[in-house]
């Protein structure tokens, strides 16, 4: 008989809590004793699993924004996970942590783009598999990601198409076009037990004897080895759980012939050659993996919160603001001669300080996006040029960054990922109207209006005037 397989799946992921007006991470008396909580589940969590080795052990994704500040505060933890994620075991994650299926064809493109083209840069090879946002897909989502060159993702389990789905074997998914992607769906029982029960992690040896091996013991009709695959957030390890990564450390330590199955990742799973022949399978459209209603979670009155009024209007005016940053910045762009979208897929080198702005905004302009090339070395030689491609460039950064999913994942706008999806909206608008002499900062805040925090009763402009005043920025004049 084929020996069953267990494949664990952490997906690691802070949002940017820089402020994007100083580019600083404000304290936060909250994560004490430390000053900031990306400071704080380092220590819990990040440091202590990359000096386990628990990394290579297991299957991951590294969020950018989290990656990006690991990489400048604590370079050793960084570099030990980088480190550990050279095999098949580490998968991309889109750049912002924005839920896809609610964003604009051209932002879902962009911020796969920025992912891959980050997992690029820090691990130094091409990923091969790319977690979505709290697993939000629609058939759109993964055909965009295909054509990026992605090979796989993982999701719920109730993201399939069928009730009867069999979790222990990988499928593929027709996504258009002639192409097709792989999804592996994780033990939905298995996977909660873990994230939710302190009593499943406390003996690794146990968990391996009494829960995983009774779900692998049998092999699938075709005689495939059977799959089991746990996926959790990544901070249960030690900052949900305090020393669970100790549990994770034994039980993927245990010895191969102390146990009847082989532990893997899912990307080495997936490296079979012949995984073209497995069977397919359809998706549920508008899904994520920590809301039963779809997406509804960040876009509109999602039965599990008390109150979710707010989270509709909140999107609305985030969108009305996107829509004219991308008409005002796309009509500048033009008029230096470049072209906004291509330029903005290029500034991930930036957004993840692998580059200055200035090398890249060189490389564009010198590069001319299509100008003729005399045209182009007059532009690449302009100072007026290079900083007003650099506005744009951040106008953009910022307001893709104010469609992090946690603005909208709890249940009142008052809380701080609000205050900071507020803060990327206000530095957009602002660089966009000083540069082009707009309003856009008194559109939003009038639309804005239309919200209200049901644990404080403030509307949405009072909110936006409070999440400026936490960073010292200016509070605009009511209309």
């Amino acid at each position: 008989m084929t020996r069953g397989r267990l494949a664990l799946h952490g997906h690691f992921y802070q949002p940017s809590r820089e402020d994007p007006f100083s580019g600083l991470v404000p304290p936060d008396s909250g994560a004490a004793p430390y000053p900031d909580w990306n400071s704080r589940i380092a220590a819990e969590c990040y440091g202590p699993n990359a000096a386990a080795g628990n990394f290579g052990r297991i299957g991951f994704d590294l969020g950018p924004t989290l990656a990006t500040w690991l990489r400048r505060e604590r370079p050793e933890t960084h570099a030990g996970i980088v480190a550990q994620g050279q095999g098949h075991n580490a998968l991309a994650q889109p750049f912002n942590h924005a839920i896809l299926p609610l964003a604009s064809v051209r932002d879902r493109r962009t911020e796969i783009r920025w992912g891959l083209r980050d997992f690029e840069l820090r691990f130094g090879h091409r990923a091969e598999g790319l977690w979505l946002p709290e697993a939000a897909v629609d058939l759109l989502t993964l055909r965009i990601a295909a054509e990026e060159g992605v090979h796989y993702t993982i999701l719920a389990p109730w993201q399939a198409a069928t009730r009867d789905l069999d979790t222990r074997r990988p499928y593929r998914v027709e996504v258009g076009g002639g192409r097709n992607i792989l999804v592996v769906f994780y033990d939905g029982p298995l996977s909660a037990a873990v994230s939710f029960e302190p009593g499943m992690t406390t003996d690794a040896t146990r968990f391996a004897r009494e829960h995983v091996a009774p779900r692998v013991s049998a092999s699938l009709p075709d005689g495939a080895p059977p799959l089991a695959l746990v996926a959790t957030d990544g901070e249960l390890y030690g900052h949900h759980h305090p020393f669970r990564e100790l549990f994770l450390e034994s039980l993927t330590n245990i010895p191969a012939e102390d146990r009847d199955f082989d532990v893997v990742s899912v990307g080495e799973l997936l490296a079979d050659p012949h995984r073209s022949h497995l069977p397919l399978m359809a998706i549920r459209d508008q899904t994520s993996w920590s809301c039963h209603h779809g997406v509804l979670r960040w876009s509109g009155e999602c039965r599990d919160a008390a109150d979710g009024r707010w989270k509709r209007p909140l999107r609305a005016a985030l969108d009305r603001l996107a829509a004219a940053v991308d008409a005002v910045t796309e009509r500048e762009a033009g008029e230096i001669g470049v072209d906004l979208w291509a330029a903005r897929d290029a500034w991930v080198d930036v957004a993840a300080e692998f580059a200055t702005a200035e090398e890249v905004v060189a490389r564009i302009l010198a590069a001319g996006l299509g100008l003729p090339p005399s045209r182009a070395a007059r532009m690449a030689a302009d100072p007026a040029s290079s900083k007003r491609l650099v506005t744009l460039m951040r106008a953009q950064r910022s307001r893709l960054a104010m469609f992090a999913s946690d603005a909208w994942f709890w249940d009142d706008p008052a809380r701080a990922e609000a205050a900071q999806a507020l803060r990327f909206a206000a530095h957009a608008a602002r660089l966009v109207d000083e540069l082009a002499g707009t309003h856009l900062e008194a559109t939003l805040v009038a639309d804005l209006g239309a919200l209200r925090s049901p644990g404080t009763g403030l509307d949405g402009a009072a909110l936006y005037a409070r999440a400026l005043r936490a960073v010292d920025q200016p509070v605009p004049s009511p209309l």
